[in-house]
């Protein structure tokens, strides 16, 4: 997840710490806007990042957590990637965005979904919750969009 310029004038410091501990999505700006900056979702998502509230970002972030948590379980479960709990989950996830943070077309997320397994930073994260899931959500993100013809 990277986040936008002015984000950090919504929160104070020490509500950011709170939130976020050591990391700092600010250092990730620049990369992210030299990346989408020119594409209409960043702007949204600017817009929209920076007007959250504390309470937003922790239901924002507790939101993010329980998909993870429920598609780690599915994975463990033994479901396969394209089957139906994990692509709904994946809608759920691709949900989760558009309503938090742009609008997250098919295409968008399937970029997401390969971002996940080619950026070791996300691969990493997201494989804190359980060892293999950025992989499995990168299928089941890519299962969901052909499921939907997009």
């Amino acid at each position: 997840m990277s986040l936008k310029p002015g984000f950090e004038a919504a929160l104070p410091e020490t509500e950011h710490a709170e939130l976020f501990g050591d990391f700092d999505p600010e250092e990730h700006t620049a990369e992210a806007e030299r990346r989408w900056g020119a594409s209409p979702a960043w702007e949204e998502s600017r817009r929209r990042m920076s007007s959250l509230s504390k309470q937003d970002w922790r239901r924002f972030l507790a939101e993010a957590a329980d998909i993870s948590a429920r598609l780690a379980a599915v994975m463990r479960a033994g479901a396969p990637a394209d089957g139906e709990q994990a692509m709904d989950l994946a809608e759920e996830h691709r949900a989760h965005l558009t309503r938090w943070c742009y609008t997250c077309t098919f295409e968008i997320h399937r970029g997401l979904g390969d971002l996940y397994v080619t950026d070791p930073r996300f691969t990493a994260s997201i494989d804190r919750v359980a060892p293999g899931l950025a992989g499995y959500l990168q299928a089941a993100i890519h299962a969901n969009a052909v499921r939907h013809d997009a």
